[in-house]
């Protein structure tokens, strides 16, 4: 039996459609109502506008020195005080932090990309494919990271520091690429790959279109989350003099030089040292804040 016309009509013409929010709104929404994601992001913003715009606002460049003023403590004239060279440490403190902060930024991504690839082709061809990259993350996990970087860092000098960055990058994808490689395995198995592989798609194509796209939870926390491994491990490099190399500078060289005065003279120490705590502490908090949010089972407050 047909409904009557008017109320087919008055069905088709409902003016209150319900639209589906993307699964992009639903997660920034999760994020950004969270106490912890606003603070991570509001920091991690505000060191990112200071590192690259800060440097407009002071009188004094990274490599201009005050032959006036040599170790002397924070002034009007020198915010953050000054080195024994007469360099402003608050023009070298946003130097290194930009460093820094670009280090990490493309270490997460490179390592976190190297994974997804790795490990999705693995776990979807399986075979000698399988074998061979598996074999290639068994042999860099034993490696020794930190003591080959160290014998390489005479290559890092004359501003090669992207050959750093991707040294860096080299050690830093195994883990992951082995939990992509479990989940692509189940994925390959779903309904949407199936059709996809009798309709001829090629196998490359499936694994970019589909199985990558549906471990994007995953692959940006595990990014976020590499941010601040780079960003330590860099700094844990420079402050032995085996990271990026003068003339460049870093978070981890400026912590390297102040430790010798931070008794006598701090403000040579702290600066950098406290810069360092507030990037980590933010890409943390943003780590776990965006973990929760793709965790539709995570605990969160009202």
């Amino acid at each position: 039996m047909t409904p009557p016309r008017e109320e087919t009509a008055g069905v088709r013409a409902a003016p209150g459609r319900v639209r589906v929010p993307s699964r992009g709104r639903v997660v920034a929404a999760r994020f950004f109502g969270t106490r912890q994601g606003r603070l991570g992001f509001g920091l991690l913003a505000s060191m990112f506008l200071l590192a690259f715009a800060g440097p407009l606002l002071g009188r004094w460049s990274a490599t201009e020195l005050d032959f006036s003023a040599f170790m002397r403590p924070p002034s009007a004239d020198h915010w953050f005080g000054t080195l024994q060279t007469g360099s402003d440490v608050f023009a070298v403190t946003l130097r290194g932090a930009r460093r820094s902060l670009l280090v990490g930024l493309l270490v997460a991504v490179l390592s976190t990309g190297v994974a997804a690839v790795a490990g999705s082709f693995a776990g979807y061809y399986l075979g000698w494919t399988d074998r061979t990259l598996m074999w290639v993350a068994d042999l860099l996990l034993v490696l020794p990271a930190f003591l080959i970087l160290a014998i390489m860092s005479p290559l890092f000098t004359g501003g090669r520091w992207l050959l750093f960055v991707i040294m860096m990058a080299l050690f830093l994808w195994m883990v992951t690429s082995k939990i992509v490689r479990g989940m692509t395995r189940a994925i390959k198995e779903r309904e949407y790959v199936t059709a996809a592989r009798f309709m001829g798609v090629p196998s490359s194509a499936i694994i970019f279109r589909h199985v990558i796209p549906n471990l994007a939870s995953l692959l940006i926390v595990d990014a976020t989350l590499n941010v601040s491994a780079a960003i330590l491990t860099e700094t844990s490099l420079s402050y032995f003099g085996f990271g990026i190399q003068p003339p460049d500078v870093s978070l981890g060289g400026l912590i390297a030089d102040g430790a010798r005065t931070a008794l006598y003279a701090p403000w040579t120490f702290w600066f950098a040292a406290g810069a360092l705590i507030v990037v980590i502490l933010a890409v943390n908090l943003i780590g776990d804040s965006l973990r929760d949010a793709f965790d539709p089972g995570a605990r969160r407050g009202p």
